[in-house]
């Protein structure tokens, strides 16, 4: 039986920044329900990326996510007995899906300082096409194009 199709969720914007992409973004940083302590970590980032790069927090934050969201990834299907990676292309709402997940992940894997001050980092760093969050964007890149012999398999 297929699956249902997607339904696009409409997001309100934040009451900062007046962005969707912001709510969303204070959505996937949320641990445990608690949207507070989610929007009050952003807004800090926010501050502090003003106070480093004296620019608008909101373009750097768009161009980090811009330069984090990949192009290709590789799935897995299974052709007759072997699992193939096969690379497909990435739909644009899983590009911002991604790009927020490397985003977050590489800021809480970082040590010893305010989630703020490393998300803050990490946004910045990507922002210069630099960061962890980018190195696996250029991972899943690598992946792609290492099994691009197999992208015949692709529906």
């Amino acid at each position: 039986m297929r699956r249902k199709h997607r339904e696009e969720k409409n997001y309100e914007p934040d009451i900062i920044y007046q962005s969707p992409m912001i709510t969303r973004f204070i959505n996937y940083l949320m641990k445990d329900g608690e949207k507070t302590v989610a929007q009050k970590i952003l807004y800090q980032t926010m501050d502090l990326i003003k106070k480093q790069t004296n620019q608008d927090p909101l373009n750097i934050f768009n161009l980090a996510i811009q330069n984090v969201s990949p192009e290709v990834e590789v799935k897995t299907k299974r052709v007759g007995g072997a699992n193939y990676q096969i690379p497909q292309p990435v739909p644009d709402y899983r590009k911002i899906t991604l790009a927020f997940r490397w985003i977050i992940e590489a800021s809480r894997s970082k040590k010893g300082k305010s989630m703020a001050y490393k998300l803050a980092e990490e946004l910045i760093a990507a922002s210069k096409n630099e960061g962890s969050a980018i190195k696996k964007k250029l991972d899943t890149h690598r992946m792609a194009e290492a099994n691009r012999a197999f992208a015949h398999f692709r529906k």
